[in-house]
């Protein structure tokens, strides 16, 4: 409905200010002399009341007034008045909306005495101008003069004609507006007047609190009456609050001793136990800060829920890192631990459902002596950026969703959170696991502590309608105990069930057996870690060390350059969110060779333009070990390596990050094939430990590794890795291993570029001849 016309069609500011001044006098013969016939209207009156208000004239009419005289006296008086009124009303009217103005004559014309009135012409805005208007008023609901100008040239429009319109366009918008906020009061007062029926309801009869029965109000007032039935019921939570946090923090908690008197504060002593941000969901007096979230919120039950959920995980953790026979049984061979099924189901129940169809269960627990202590390892654990730090090569992408406690005591007992993660094997033939779990830590004892993961997904499914994933990590983690020296005994424990269907035929055995995703990995990785650091604290330089010429403020500028080339190798391989890669296929590709393609663009780190990045897996009869000596060896490296021209390497400089001689970053001299090429470098960092190996290497510009040398900012150094990722192959026997190729290049220095064909399928050539010399090279040695 118009806003115009619905001003034209109920208000009388118009029509009523003409009544006397329009409409003429006429003689009635049933009426007495000096009479005036009952007025026409012009405009219908949506009012029943008298259109003459005025006591006189109402009477004059009701008994026919003796006087000609007297009526044009009270006529003449009443036209004298109408004038203010019309022209105050004339004005008025101006305001209405600008579809309805009237066209023709002025309202001075109009109201001549001596010219008949003239009926009004209404003009009707067309809907493409409606359409305009309603478009301009959505981005400006305050057009200034020139844009009125404008929009009223454009639309055939007078000025003031969308003036009006936009006046009654905001009237309306505000009417709707208040209308909505009255319907919302409506009903907030119709809760509030439900909840105080309640309470009185409630007040008729009380219970006692101490025997249950019908309680003797007596001169109690009705403020005291309620405050007793609401502690009551705060008495029946808090008793809930401490079982809940006995079994939480593995004490009793105190709760009888504990007086909610009436305007007392009896929960003193429990806020020397309880975390501050100790929320499970219920509405709990406890001061309970806000969770810190990052993209989710939870809400009461759901924390119920993961609270129960973590408890039940811990109990499991424990009992699987703490228990041999029958729960976990020695292989064939001796060596790696086998989860016993039978006895598993026989001693828990599935915390998380039962296993889905097509799953497989990789069950797998390590321990090893690990040089940090247990506050610190903790520490690590529970911050995912620090997570992600220790154990890059697992972890694509981690962050923490929903801090639910933070601990209590200013330490991490306690502390409860929603953490996901994306999982890795460096491979192209094995999918990322993508995990959404809840992290809880707990202390056991002085010194002891556990951290358990287990997986969400059931639980968020119900809730956002998610698919289900391919993978749920049952209750896994680690248990930590301080060491008299300065170490500490880490049980770690993982516990998943996957699809196998996704992992490619030649990685089944390595994940099922547990290496790829299992304890021995992140065990493994976890001391190699550790070492490094302990030796980079260190302010003793390892003798082995050819790092003369480099400052302390070099070596770790070299290490920061080194670590980001791993990053990014490892980003490479298996198109993780570091980078946004899209994958190709091709015809003219081997259907084992990933290949895929970026755009890198103001990123200092990295030369601007087209970067590919290809990679693919192979197995080999050789051990890890010995391929691993084979690849890092810079005197072997022209056998295999295609871009060094078949030239001798030197090592200018070594950086140890470990005892294992192959734990370091290099700095490898290419020398010229002849007097006009210049001498390129080759920054190159290795590791190695049970689980497997790397070899990671970019060729890097000269001078800016000479900045980076007396300790500038690695930052700028631009670099594109290339390496392998070297694993047993899972059998057991020790003689095969799977190596991973992988090479990121610079296809062409513009961003906007096409990518071509030919660069794919030199990318491709460049892979297969690698793995060509790599396995001749280490034939010919046999």
């Amino acid at each position: 409905m118009n806003f115009g016309d619905f001003l034209d069609n109920n208000s009388c500011s118009g029509g009523g200010a003409r009544i006397v001044a329009d409409i003429p006098f006429t003689s009635n013969n049933n009426m007495p002399a000096g009479a005036i016939a009952p007025p026409r209207f012009l405009a219908q009156s949506l009012s029943s009341k008298p259109m003459f208000n005025s006591p006189g004239l109402s009477l004059a009419l009701q008994t026919g007034m003796e006087g000609q005289g007297e009526m044009a006296r009270m006529v003449e008086n009443n036209e004298m008045s109408n004038v203010g009124g019309r022209r105050s009303r004339d004005e008025e009217h101006e305001s209405r909306s600008g579809s309805d103005n009237m066209d023709g004559a002025s309202g001075d014309d109009q109201d001549a005495a001596d010219k008949p009135p003239r009926k009004k012409r209404y003009h009707r805005h067309t809907p493409q101008q409606i359409q305009e208007l309603e478009s301009l008023f959505k981005e400006c609901p305050h057009p200034d003069e020139k844009q009125r100008l404008e929009l009223s040239k454009r639309l055939c429009l007078e000025t003031r004609q969308v003036k009006f319109w936009f006046q009654n366009r905001r009237t309306q918008m505000k009417t709707q507006l208040e209308r909505h906020e009255n319907s919302i009061l409506r009903q907030e007062n119709d809760k509030l007047r439900a909840e105080n029926m309640s309470i009185r309801e409630a007040m008729r009869n009380p219970i006692c609190t101490n025997c249950g029965g019908p309680a003797v109000i007596g001169e109690i007032s009705l403020e005291e009456q309620h405050i007793r039935i609401e502690n009551a019921r705060l008495k029946d939570e808090l008793d809930r609050v401490c079982a809940l946090a006995g079994k939480f923090l593995g004490r009793p908690m105190p709760s009888s001793s504990l007086e909610l008197g009436v305007g007392g504060n009896g929960f003193t002593g429990l806020n020397a136990v309880i975390p501050a941000d100790f929320g499970v969901g219920i509405a709990s007096p406890l001061p309970v800060a806000p969770p810190k979230t990052a993209g989710i919120s939870v809400n009461p039950m759901e924390r119920s829920m993961y609270l129960e959920l973590a408890l039940t995980a811990m109990d499991e953790l424990v009992k699987m890192a703490q228990s041999d026979e029958p729960l976990w049984i020695r292989g064939l061979d001796g060596g790696r631990e086998v989860l016993n099924q039978e006895e598993y189901l026989r001693a828990s129940s599935p915390c998380i459902g039962m296993k889905p169809n097509g799953f497989v269960t990789e069950a797998s627990r390590e321990t090893g002596m690990v040089i940090i202590n247990s506050l610190a390892l903790v520490e690590t654990l529970m911050d995912s950026s620090k997570w992600a730090e220790m154990f890059p090569c697992l972890i694509a992408r981690t962050s923490t969703t929903e801090v639910i406690s933070s601990g209590m005591g200013g330490t991490r007992n306690g502390a409860l959170q929603l953490m996901n993660a994306a999982l890795q094997v460096l491979s192209p033939l094995v999918p990322v696991r993508e995990v959404n779990f809840l992290r809880f830590c707990k202390q056991h004892a002085e010194g002891v502590w556990a951290v358990v993961d287990v997986s969400v997904d059931t639980i968020r499914d119900a809730h956002v309608g998610a698919a289900f994933p391919s993978s749920r990590r049952l209750p896994s983690g680690c248990l930590v105990q301080d060491m008299p020296n300065g170490y500490s005994k880490v049980t770690w424990v993982e516990h998943i069930e996957y699809d196998e269907s996704v992992v490619h035929q030649l990685y089944r055995p390595l994940v099922s057996s547990g290496m790829g995703f299992g304890a021995q990995r992140w065990v493994a990785t976890l001391q190699r870690q550790c070492e490094c650091l302990a030796i980079l604290m260190s302010s003793t330089v390892p003798a082995r060390d050819h790092s003369a010429a480099i400052t302390a403020g070099g070596r770790r500028s070299m290490l920061k350059l080194a670590q980001r080339m791993t990053n990014n190798f490892c980003a490479g391989v298996c198109a993780s969110s570091v980078h946004k890669w899209n994958k190709l296929r091709t015809e003219n590709v081997d259907e084992d060779v990933q290949v895929m393609t970026r755009k890198s663009i103001d990123d200092p780190g990295e030369p601007p333009g087209i970067v590919l990045s290809a990679a693919t897996s192979v197995w080999l009869p050789v051990s890890p070990q010995r391929l691993f000596d084979f690849l890092r060896d810079e005197r072997l490296r022209s056998e295999w390596d295609i871009l060094s021209n078949g030239g001798p390497m030197q090592e200018m400089a070594h950086i140890a990050k470990g005892q294992d001689h192959g734990n370091c970053v290099s700095l490898l001299r290419a020398s010229a094939v002849n007097s006009n090429h210049s001498s390129m470098l080759i920054l190159q960092e290795t590791c190695i430990d049970s689980a497997g190996s790397l070899v990671v290497y970019a060729p890097v510009d000269i001078p800016a590794m000479h900045v980076v040398m007396n300790g500038g900012d690695s930052a700028y150094v631009a670099l594109l890795p290339s390496g392998f990722a070297i694993v047993p192959d899972g059998q057991g026997s020790g003689d095969g291993s799977l190596l991973t190729v992988a090479f990121q290049i610079l296809v062409n220095s513009l961003p906007t570029a096409k990518l071509t064909v030919e660069s794919v399928e030199t990318v491709n050539n460049l892979i297969s001849c690698t793995v060509q010399k790599i396995k001749a090279a280490l034939q010919c040695e046999s």
